[in-house]
């Protein structure tokens, strides 16, 4: 009874909030992470000085693809920068002594420093005024050593696959005396943003790819199969004959919806088409195998998973077992092999029973975070997505998100994050996770989560999805960066230095209203996404008008007309403004916001359907939600 009290008194407050007569301040958004400060240079080493140089690049003669990736990146850019050309030359043609650049490993007596002892993908940055050394635990770490170089020393920046920030000047300094290791804060990193490449990945330090080896670059996480694979493992075509094979309904009939993970002789069929599935694969750095149910939690209920429930305590029991059972199967023919399985829908919860526990080549994939509210921090809120009862919007919830994602990290030596982050159900609308992303995955790499596997920032024209898959990439390396610092640098170059402030300002009104006012969840309504006294409407409006008469390039202004959109589309379906029933002008309002979506190549508003390409077919009584 007291959590509906204080729920009633909170659905008041927001009440108030809503219309105006609590203001909603933005003082209180901060972004999270460390003060971002630029490397000290104390006693000036200079690589290049007046567009000339003394320096030439190192590398062992028998260095590899990725090793010479590294050289061309830093030749080219070097250039780029201050016009100064690097040579490279093979250490068999180096004379000691001489002002070098040393890349990788060599058998130069320059440092004592055990590389080996670096954590994957890490690498030493190294500097005595004569050489300056970057090398890594392997080839790939040596690249993501000069790309930090080039990034944090020489300022140069790559900010989406097409837009990236050369500075000119005839300097390119560092520190005489560095001496960096540098690792990042998760071994397993994937982003990929619409048009990405391999130098792209790279340049993020992107390790994840799932099909592109990316040998140039040092390699890549790549998968034998990947997300859903029980219809590959266990294929559909068996239930003619074998419907035991698949789930139990609850009235005792059976579906296809899942696979009946208990059942003894489906092990066996996985098993047989797991082998195959690995040595048909083409790609050597494949090591992974993936466990993954459908999308649908019509679960099997036959009795020896009900009793495997009940014994563990979840709906993940069998498929634990399973994939333990599979790997063991497996292991000695494939032993540097990885099985992952999904932790989704009903099994995204961990068991009770703590003695179930994945194999040391067994790693859960947890997907369970999309239940989590994004606008407040995980570990303080646990309301769920797609429940608008009013105890889900107004009485107080238990962070179970973040719990059961900590004793997830006690039942494995290894978990992965499969995030989604943007608004599935209206992504061409705000999405507010731009304020809780560093301090949810700084929660996450202190529990001890070691990937972050996947973000859902491929193919979609979402509101600020370009800003957020860049700071996604930057808080994947390192969970304390700068997040506000890195926003702001992105936004001058994409959005123009006039228009950014404002669009920033734009980012903290929302972000303060919707977590005042609502909550954010990967599959929110058009509705659910915060909501603006008209006072704070018309602030909005003002600032996206300055925006967009800011002194910026033809490319930035297009690029602010994008995010833009965001708000005009909240306000179409939210009937506020020009959209609202009461101006006559609505539908002509909504055809030309139909028109401003195609100009801008946005074809979809939300994930799950396409806007018409023929406007005989869009209704522009309906709110734009309803076109596709």
């Amino acid at each position: 009874m007291l959590a509906y009290i204080k729920g009633f008194f909170y659905f008041i407050e927001v009440l108030l909030l809503v219309i105006g007569v609590i203001p909603v301040s933005t003082n209180g958004v901060d972004y999270g992470g460390g003060e971002y400060s630029e490397p000290e240079i104390n006693t000036p080493m200079y690589i290049v000085e007046d567009g000339e140089t003394a320096f030439v690049i190192v590398t062992a003669d028998n260095a590899d693809s990725c090793i010479m990736t590294a050289v061309e990146e830093l030749q080219t850019y070097a250039k780029k920068i201050s016009g100064a050309e690097l040579e490279h030359v093979y250490e068999s043609e180096f004379t000691a002594g001489k002002k070098a650049i040393v890349i990788g490993e060599t058998s130069l007596d320059i440092t004592d420093t055990d590389c080996s002892e670096i954590g994957e993908d890490g690498f030493l940055i190294w500097s005595d005024g004569t050489y300056l050394l970057i090398n890594g635990e392997d080839s790939r770490g040596t690249l993501y050593g000069v790309y930090t170089l080039l990034e944090e020393y020489f300022g140069v920046r790559w900010f989406t696959p097409t837009l990236e920030r050369v500075p000119e000047s005839e300097d390119l300094v560092v520190d005489a005396a560095i001496d960096r290791i540098v690792e990042p804060s998760f071994t397993v990193r994937r982003n990929a943003c619409p048009g990405t490449n391999s130098s792209h990945y790279a340049r993020n330090k992107i390790n994840v790819t799932f099909w592109d080896e990316m040998e140039n670059h040092g390699g890549a996480m790549t998968f034998v199969l990947w997300d859903v694979t029980l219809d590959t493992l266990v294929p559909d075509s068996l239930f003619a004959e074998h419907p035991e094979y698949f789930a139990m309904n609850p009235d005792g009939t059976r579906t296809t919806d899942h696979v009946c993970l208990s059942h003894p002789e489906v092990l066996p069929i996985a098993i047989a088409n797991g082998r195959q599935a690995i040595l048909d694969c083409p790609r050597e750095t494949a090591k992974y195998i993936h466990i993954g149910q459908k999308d649908n939690s019509n679960y099997c209920h036959c009795e020896t998973c009900e009793a495997l429930y009940a014994k563990y305590g979840a709906i993940s029991a069998p498929t634990i077992i399973f994939t333990n059972a599979f790997a063991d199967a497996l292991d000695d023919e494939f032993p540097d092999m990885t099985f992952t399985f999904y932790a989704y829908g009903e099994t995204d919860r961990p068991p009770t029973d703590l003695s179930l526990r994945c194999n040391k080549n067994v790693v859960p994939v947890l997907c369970g975070i999309h239940r989590a509210c994004r606008s407040h921090p995980i570990t303080e809120c646990g309301a769920i997505d797609g429940n608008e009862t009013f105890d889900n919007l107004f009485v107080e919830q238990e962070p179970f998100v973040a719990e059961d994602h900590a004793v997830w990290t006690k039942l494995a030596d290894r978990t992965f994050i499969y995030d989604y982050t943007i608004n599935f159900l209206n992504s061409a609308q705000f999405f507010s996770n731009l304020e809780t992303m560093q301090s949810t995955m700084a929660y996450m790499h202190d529990i001890g989560i070691t990937g972050y596997v996947y973000n859902c920032g491929d193919g979609h024209s979402a509101a600020f999805n370009e800003l957020r898959n860049y700071l996604l990439c930057k808080l994947q390396w390192d969970v304390n960066a700068d997040v506000e610092y890195l926003m702001m640098d992105f936004m001058n170059e994409y959005y123009g230095e006039e228009a950014a402030p404002y669009i920033k300002e734009i980012l903290d009104i929302q972000a303060a209203q919707t977590a005042a006012t609502a909550h954010a969840f990967d599959f929110d309504w058009h509705y659910q996404a915060g909501f603006y006294p008209f006072y704070k409407v018309i602030e909005l409006d003002n600032l996206w008008n300055k925006a967009l008469s800011a002194d910026i390039t033809e490319e930035q202004l297009f690029n602010v007309e994008v995010a833009n959109l965001s708000w005009e589309y909240f306000k179409a379906n939210q009937f506020i403004g020009k959209y609202s029933f009461l101006n006559p002008g609505r539908l002509k309002a909504n055809e030309e916001l139909y028109d401003s979506f195609l100009a801008h190549n946005i074809h979809r508003v939300s994930s799950f359907g396409l806007i018409p390409t023929d406007k005989s077919q869009v209704d522009f009584m309906l709110r734009p939600f309803n076109w596709g």
